[in-house]
């Protein structure tokens, strides 16, 4: 597995008014899914060691997020033929087992990865209530080890975020597998 990081991208950029399907197969529309103060979208996956180490952080800090009014939305881009792992029957299954209470959706054209400039999962994008690019970067300073995080990064930004307060800097990128882009 490629391990790359993601790019910077300018804050301020809108979210885009974009779909992606459920793992069941149904529509949703990104807007639609945005908190009163906000949205997460985090393209992430199921094999990736780097998304699977982060997955259980995920979980948690997004019930916190979204005590702060901002919801979360996991973005799976890997729907590609050579990674059955992360077929959406395998998201399915990946909801239950690790108690995902929040949209774990498919991006099975890739569109919206591309959109984002997403690079590896996990890649995580923090919009504000106004739909405009907060925050681009990862979610503590230990992506392997959650034991040894020394300091959080995105509850500090979403916190700054919903008081008002500009975007902490620097923000620094994420680390994790190439997304398996399809050509």
């Amino acid at each position: 597995m490629a391990l790359v990081a993601s790019i910077h991208v300018n804050p301020g950029w809108a979210l885009p008014d974009m779909e992606l399907q459920t793992a069941a197969g149904e529509n949703v529309r990104l807007p639609d899914i945005m908190g009163e103060n906000g949205l997460l979208v985090a393209f992430t996956c199921n094999h990736c060691p780097y998304a699977i180490a982060v997955w259980p952080r995920l979980i948690r800090q997004s019930a916190t997020l979204r005590g702060m009014g901002v919801n979360t939305v996991a973005v799976n881009p890997n729907i590609h033929p050579d990674y059955p792992e992360d077929s959406m029957p395998a998201m399915q299954e990946k909801i239950a087992e690790w108690g995902i209470d929040f949209p774990y959706l498919a991006d099975v054209s890739q569109d919206v990865a591309r959109r984002f400039d997403a690079q590896c999962t996990p890649d995580l994008y923090l919009f504000d209530k106004h739909g405009k690019l907060y925050y681009h970067g990862r979610i503590d300073d230990s992506w392997k080890d959650e034991a040894g995080v020394k300091q959080q990064e995105l509850l500090p930004a979403a916190e700054a975020m919903a008081a008002g307060r500009p975007a902490p800097q620097p923000q620094h990128p994420t680390i994790g597998c190439s997304i398996k882009w399809k050509d």
